[in-house]
């Protein structure tokens, strides 16, 4: 397959060290700012409706919204995010957020809000946070040289990685503040930090020219887009599946360790840490790999050692071992992703970027209701480690898949 690699100057030019890089530099303290925010809020809000109505159902509905925006819309949003200039559009993004986060403020705090309304906000934080992070992909490729796509997105999600970890710290902290609801002004405080931040961003985007074709038409163009690349049909065929074998591992993992293993939330919490640091030790092994081996073999190789890190959980016995399983399970996932997320960057144009991350985006996670459901479902009637086991097998079949497709050849 012939890679579309569209230049523009900054491209053509000499490219300073990443980390020289203004663009870069603004992009990631940004996306740190954000997926810092995003995570608190992705904490509070389940926690606020505990709070508020004692019901785990009601929490865990909340935790099941965060898929809609991406299962329903992700598509149609990349249409108009290839409509518009991304940049502005991140910034509107942004700001209806800190919008959202504050009426949500002021509603817990002198209000009495319905279920159903939290719900609603929910959805739009979440909604908007996509809108944000397809744009961002674009934003990414127009602001960087072709070069840097890989260390940038292994830096990307270092920094996503590193606030990952902190996610039980955060939970603790966030506990500990006199009201919950303070948690969702400190994320828009944190999101105007990063709003502010990116108005300085420079990026190369054309002037958005009145569009002659309809909006179906364009979501046509896309699909025909995304058709003819070979290499990211199938491996968008191969991330539905992976997706949906990380979902079914991700959703057990917890009820493994507290019902088989019997760990504390303090053993828990290091246990759960190992995932973090193996992701943070694939983003330090990418840029090497990438300059010996091309995405698509990466994603294959790392396809069979997720697996083999599945088939280790299941037969965990020990915290230690359910750690080092999610050790391994963090390092190949992360440089997967890595693969994944450039490849589509560095074979889609500029003008598409956004109707194919949609695209993508949707159909990436296209199974994974469906398996988390079931993952419960196996977990109740038989015993957590067979879901491992099934993941397990799953990877393996998807590892053959993807050695005889054109992943391999690419």
């Amino acid at each position: 397959m012939k890679m579309i690699t569209e230049k523009t100057n900054s491209t053509a030019l000499p490219s300073p060290s990443l980390w020289f890089h203004p663009g870069f530099l603004i992009l990631f303290l940004t996306g740190g700012i954000i997926s810092f925010g995003n995570k608190i809020y992705e904490l509070a809000l389940p926690l606020i409706l505990y709070d508020l109505t004692d019901s785990a159902v009601v929490m865990s509905t909340m935790r099941a919204i965060e898929f809609l925006p991406n299962l329903l819309l992700a598509m149609f949003i990349g249409v108009l995010v290839d409509r518009v200039h991304k940049k502005r559009w991140s910034l509107w993004a942004i700001g209806m957020q800190i919008v959202v986060l504050l009426g949500l403020c002021l509603v817990i705090a002198y209000g009495n809000p319905s279920i159903f309304a939290l719900y609603v906000c929910g959805f739009l934080l979440m909604l908007f946070g996509y809108a944000f992070n397809n744009a961002r992909v674009g934003i990414v490729k127009y602001s960087l040289p072709i070069a840097m796509l890989t260390p940038a997105n292994a830096a990307f999600n270092f920094m996503s990685t590193l606030i990952g970890i902190m996610g039980p710290v955060l939970t603790g902290l966030l506990l500990m503040l006199p009201k919950l609801y303070d948690a969702l002004f400190l994320t828009a405080f944190a999101f105007t930090i990063a709003f502010i931040m990116l108005l300085f961003l420079r990026t190369e985007e054309p002037p958005k020219s009145a569009r002659q074709n309809g909006f179906w038409r364009e979501l046509s163009e896309g699909w025909i887009q995304f058709r003819s690349n070979r290499v990211l049909f199938q491996m968008t065929i191969a991330v539905i599946f992976l997706n949906a074998t990380s979902g079914m591992a991700d959703t057990t993992i917890i009820f493994f360790a507290k019902h088989s293993l019997k760990l504390d939330n303090a053993e828990l919490g290091l246990v759960l840490a190992s995932a973090g640091i193996g992701g943070l030790i694939g983003t330090l092994l990418i840029n090497r790999l990438r300059r010996t081996f091309n995405a698509g073999v990466l994603v294959t190789i790392t396809t069979l050692f997720v697996g083999l890190s599945y088939l280790l959980m299941a037969v965990s016995h020990s915290s230690m071992m359910l750690s080092l399983s999610l050790l391994l399970n963090g390092i190949f996932e992360i440089i997967s992703t890595v693969c994944i997320w450039t490849f589509r960057q560095e074979s889609t144009p500029h003008r598409l970027i956004g109707r194919i991350s949609g695209i993508t985006g949707s159909l990436f996670k296209l199974a994974m209701p469906f398996t988390i459901i079931s993952a419960g479902w196996i977990s109740d009637t038989a015993h957590p480690a067979v879901v491992f086991g099934v993941a397990a097998l799953g990877n393996l079949l998807i590892f053959i898949f993807c050695r005889f497709s054109a992943l391999w050849r690419k």
